[in-house]
Parts: C-alpha cells; sequence; structure tokens
C-alpha cells in the first residue's frame, strides 16, 4: 500500500513508522510498503513500483508485454513509464519519460496501471528486433487482444517515433504467419504437452535423386510434417518445389503433412489428434503383413 492509502485509512506517519518498526508494514520502495510480511508476488511488486513511481506511471515496455502475455523471456527489471520529467526511478526499475501524459494509453490488469496492448507495442518498437516485434504481434492476434483500430489510432498519434516504421512493418507480416524458427518453436512445444513421441527435426533424407531437409520425421512411421511459413512458400518457384518435394518423399513411403501458422495456434487440439491418428495408422501399416506363427 501507498502513504497516501496509509494516511487515507487514518493511520498518521507516525503510526506507519510504529507499525513498519514492529514488523506489520514492511517498505518495498519510498511511501509504498507491504502489509504483514515482506515477502510479494511478481506483480505485487509491479505494482508497488508503479506506486513507487508516481499517480502519473504505469507498466510500460517488457514488464507490460510480460502482463498482457505476449512476450516470452526473463524481466530482468521492471520497466515504467512516466509523464513526470522530475520523478527518479523507484530501485530495481528502469524508467522511461515522456512528454505527453499516458491517459488513455493506461489500463489496469489485476489492478496494475499498465500501457494498453496497442501502446505496449509502439514501446516495444523502440527497445525489441523486427523479428521479436512481429512475435509480440502475432501473439496479441493469437490472445485475440490486438484491437486494429485502436492500434491505428495510436500509431497516427506516434508521428515521429523512432519505433512507429518498425511496428507498421511488423503488423504486414500478420497475414504471412511469423518466421520459420517461431513456427517449429511452437509446434515443438504443442508436440511436448502432447502424447505424442517427439519427432526429429530438420533431417536430410536421401530419395532417388535428390537429399530432401524435413522439417519434422518420426521415422519408424515414416511421417513427415513440414511447417509452412508464408514468407518463405509465398512465391510459385518455392510452391512448386515444395510440390516436387513431397512427391519424391511420397514415392519413398514417407507420408507428408504441411502444417501453417493458424494450424498450430487455432486448431491446436485437432491437429495434434490428427496426427496421433495418422502415427497409429502409419505404425500399423508398417507392421502390416503380420508375422506368420511358427
Amino acid at each position: 500500500m501507498s502513504l497516501a492509502q496509509l494516511r487515507a485509512l487514518g493511520l498518521s506517519a507516525r503510526g506507519v513508522q510504529k507499525r513498519a518498526a514492529a514488523g506489520r508494514l514492511h517498505r518495498l520502495h519510498r511511501g509504498v510498503y507491504a502489509v504483514g510480511h515482506p515477502k510479494v508476488t511478481l506483480d505485487g511488486r509491479r505494482l508497488a513500483a508503479v506506486m513507487a513511481a508516481g499517480p502519473k506511471a504505469a507498466l510500460s515496455h517488457r514488464s507490460a508485454a510480460a502482463v498482457w502475455g505476449i512476450r516470452r523471456g526473463p524481466e530482468t527489471r521492471i520497466e515504467l513509464t512516466t509523464s513526470d520529467r522530475g520523478r527518479k526511478p523507484p530501485a530495481g526499475t528502469r524508467l522511461h519519460r515522456v512528454r505527453t501524459p499516458l491517459d488513455a494509453a493506461v489500463a489496469s490488469h489485476n489492478a496494475i496501471p499498465v500501457t494498453t496492448v496497442a501502446r505496449t507495442l509502439l514501446d516495444l518498437a523502440d527497445v525489441l528486433t523486427g523479428q521479436a516485434l512481429a512475435r509480440a504481434v502475432h501473439e496479441a492476434e493469437r490472445r485475440r487482444i490486438l484491437d486494429m483500430r485502436e492500434l491505428e489510432a495510436t500509431l497516427t498519434e506516434a508521428k515521429g517515433r523512432r519505433g512507429r516504421r518498425k511496428l507498421t512493418a511488423a503488423l504486414a507480416t500478420r497475414d504471412q504467419g511469423p518466421t520459420r524458427s517461431v513456427l517449429e518453436e511452437r509446434f515443438a512445444d504443442l508436440v511436448a504437452r502432447s502424447d505424442l513421441p517427439s519427432p526429429r527435426r530438420n533431417v536430410h533424407l536421401h530419395t532417388r535423386d535428390r537429399l530432401i531437409e524435413v522439417d519434422n520425421l518420426w521415422a519408424g512411421e515414416k511421417l513427415v510434417v513440414e511447417l509452412d511459413g508464408a514468407a518463405a512458400h509465398r512465391t510459385a518457384r518455392a510452391f512448386h518445389e515444395d510440390r516436387a518435394r513431397d512427391l519424391a518423399l511420397t514415392a519413398e513411403g514417407y507420408a507428408v503433412v504441411r502444417l501453417t501458422w493458424r494450424n498450430i495456434t487455432e486448431q491446436p487440439e485437432g491437429v495434434m489428434e490428427e496426427l496421433r491418428s495418422l502415427l497409429r495408422a502409419r505404425a500399423a501399416l508398417s507392421a502390416w503383413p503380420p508375422r506368420s506363427a511358427s
């Protein structure tokens, strides 16, 4: 709780000091206390940091992205934004300063003032690579928290921001899906959470006239799963090359399944069930005909 909140409950400054000395209040930042015990959750630390940064502050950047669930990775320091130019950063935080008050760009998440998803993406554009930013955009869309009208309004108001062009470029990839590496990571996570055996990844297979690298292989069942990111498969030449590869693999007895970003993110349970059935069918096929009794 903040000192102002404690005062509103009727405690004097001396009363706060006495309770802190008695171990009933625990100072987290100047003017911010934990009640009852010093250990607080991550959300508690985030809220305490925002309180310590003042009424014009909000959780932002990578910390806001973590709260919205649109970016993976450790949160090394709590990031905040404020329009209070004289405010010092609370201990253990990174404080970003802006000239214009955040106002409408602030939402509440578990009682924590946090920048909206649109504003968070704009802020991320200043601190992330283009690829990492595209991942955050795709994750926001997958979680159905990407409001394009709000984002377009945020971009319109952001003229002069250096990350504006980068965010615009990231948005242009929405219909293409993310990079192959992101697709591979998402598919590997999906398989790991299921009861399917793990496939071998990025395996080279010999066919009659070529050596073909496949994304995922269940060798015993001779099942290949290829992950199609639009950026790598959008040209006519790439399209026809993929079909030639599939034909060569089919001639060698492999079954080839192609999955897209939408398949993996929008129909994960259905995809896993179909692969489960296909693996069973392929296993039964490889065991046919049954051995004769001796």
